[in-house]
């Protein structure tokens, strides 16, 4: 979740929500992961937001990126200090509007916001997995998630929408279940990891795995946990979400609380503290084995060697949705020549694709961001793939009456 998020989108709240669980998968019927090892019982955490249609066919779901969570929009009570994630989209009157649409928001498997993962207790030994937890990948991800949207009764998703890791997740579902899917919005992401991304993952698991405390995964049992690696990690992360024009507007070279250096390795500079204060503040939501788990699936992320034996053309040709994808000008993570190339392969295999590429300066985090432009661009897509589906059937008395 990005600190930039402006609380003050236009549009109403979906008000005071509750998170749910979802569990599948028990023996003797386990998940069976694509590494072959299984697991189960299986816990999603999800929360829904508007209603569901009598005819079941207004239902978006929303893929979180790396540590996000299924909180996406609302209020957990009257105190909370903030919204969820990505309240600026989500709600009545907003770009993913919960007046028309029925909106799922999952955590995903090996995350730590309430679903199954490395710190959830393993039935087997009745003590945390740890790394006894089977790495996963996004397509085990996404096919728990299918799980889920059959047992919400769910036959097609209007929409797919997700950026980051969720676009990952967004271009998994689009291919691996390809009659579910109506529409896919695919926002700074990309069909698989640079060497760049992946070294920047790989630097940060390897800032946890150094971390004393942390003891081979095994440290749930111990009052000391691997804070520090998890806080530089944290750290490493957040400048690859971030962007040069982004830094100077925010910092510069700016000294923090201080008129001049410390000839010392105190923070001198304000950069070096809002680093270490997300550090800090990260620990306290977020579990050090889950950041391995989640980084490495979307390092292993490979949409057409999984999908199209080395062809992003052969993968997309077994999608059969309507795609919107963006990019923006100043994400060094996920460039738009990533989501070109999409695109690319995207339109050799007919299918409908709108793609656009925004100006913003605030680095990989702008799609969290409050984006009037980006707002209406998803408002008018999904918009649209209401009306695709309302053509489907205009005999029904809630297809005449626009509903």
């Amino acid at each position: 979740m990005s600190e930039y998020i402006d609380q003050t989108a236009p549009g109403g709240s979906v008000g005071l929500v509750e998170k749910k669980f979802f569990t599948f998968a028990a023996p003797p019927h386990p998940l069976v992961v694509e590494s072959g090892l299984s697991i189960g019982p299986v816990t999603l955490a999800y929360e829904t937001y508007g209603t569901l249609s009598p005819r079941q066919d207004n239902a978006v779901l929303v893929l979180h990126a790396l540590t996000g969570d299924s909180h996406a929009a609302g209020y957990y009570d009257a105190s909370d200090p903030k919204p969820g994630w990505w309240d600026s989209m989500i709600g009545p009157g907003k770009g993913i509007d919960t007046g028309a649409l029925f909106v799922i928001c999952a955590n995903v498997l090996g995350g730590c916001m309430g679903s199954t993962g490395p710190g959830s207790i393993n039935p087997a030994t009745g003590a945390p997995y740890g790394l006894e937890f089977p790495v996963v990948t996004i397509g085990d991800m996404v096919a728990a998630q299918k799980a889920l949207v059959d047992h919400l009764g769910v036959k097609q998703l209007l929409a797919v929408v997700g950026g980051s890791m969720g676009g990952m997740q967004v271009l998994e579902w689009s291919v691996r279940y390809p009659d579910m899917v109506r529409g896919a919005v695919s926002l700074a992401s990309t069909t698989k990891h640079s060497a760049l991304a992946i070294a920047f993952n790989e630097v940060a698991r390897q800032a946890i795995m150094a971390d004393p405390n942390w003891r081979g995964g095994d440290y749930y049992a111990h009052p000391e946990k691997p804070d520090t690696g998890l806080a530089v990690a944290r750290m490493i992360g957040h400048i690859t979400y971030l962007s040069d024009e982004a830094m100077r507007a925010k910092f510069d070279r700016r000294l923090q609380d201080r008129c001049d250096i410390s000839f010392n390795f105190e923070a001198d500079f304000q950069v070096e503290s809002y680093l270490r204060h997300q550090g800090k503040k990260f620990v306290d939501r977020f579990d050090a084995n889950s950041f391995l788990y989640v980084t490495k699936a979307a390092d292993y992320f490979n949409l057409e060697n999984a999908h199209g034996g080395g062809s992003a053309v052969s993968a997309f040709a077994k999608a059969k949705c309507a795609y919107l994808v963006v990019s923006f000008t100043s994400d060094w993570l996920y460039p738009t020549y990533q989501s070109k190339a999409m695109v690319q392969a995207m339109k050799k295999n007919g299918l409908d694709v709108s793609f656009m590429e925004i100006k913003a300066d605030w680095g990989h985090d702008a799609f969290l961001l409050r984006n009037p432009r980006l707002s209406a661009i998803i408002e008018r897509f999904l918009e649209r793939m209401q009306q695709a589906a309302r053509a489907e059937a205009p005999d029904t008395p809630e297809a005449k009456a626009g509903g």
